[in-house]
């Protein structure tokens, strides 16, 4: 069974093309949601392997889901404008923090780092 992928992102062509990113190397990708709404019912339907989400949704920051998910040790992806990124890393040290926009080989290599155990 494929690992999945939670991905949370509002920007409509960088959502797509995040889930084919993923699709395409053989991962099974739960959304995208462009709202934290969407994302944390999904999460409570079905715990994902990893989550890759962008701070500013369109129903909020996603801050607190990113939280709950770390809680839970699922590993967090937190993609965001190079300028969030440092202060994300602060104050989510367990997380990887990727500044947008990412190249598919840089998502794709966080995502296996993510994934394995240390």
């Amino acid at each position: 069974m494929p690992l999945r992928i939670l991905v949370a992102e509002d920007e409509f062509i960088t959502a797509f093309d995040l889930c084919d990113t993923f699709e395409e190397a053989g991962y099974e990708v739960e959304g995208p949601h462009a709202g934290i709404c969407s994302a944390m019912l999904a999460c409570q339907k079905e715990r994902p392997d990893v989550a890759l989400l962008d701070i500013e949704l369109v129903d909020g920051l996603s801050l607190e889901l990113a939280q709950k998910l770390l809680d839970e040790n699922v590993p967090v992806i937190l993609h965001s404008d190079p300028e969030d990124t440092r202060a994300l890393a602060m104050r989510f040290p367990r997380a990887t923090t990727l500044a947008k926009p990412c190249p598919p080989a840089e998502l794709l290599g966080a995502v296996s780092r993510a994934l394995t155990p240390v």
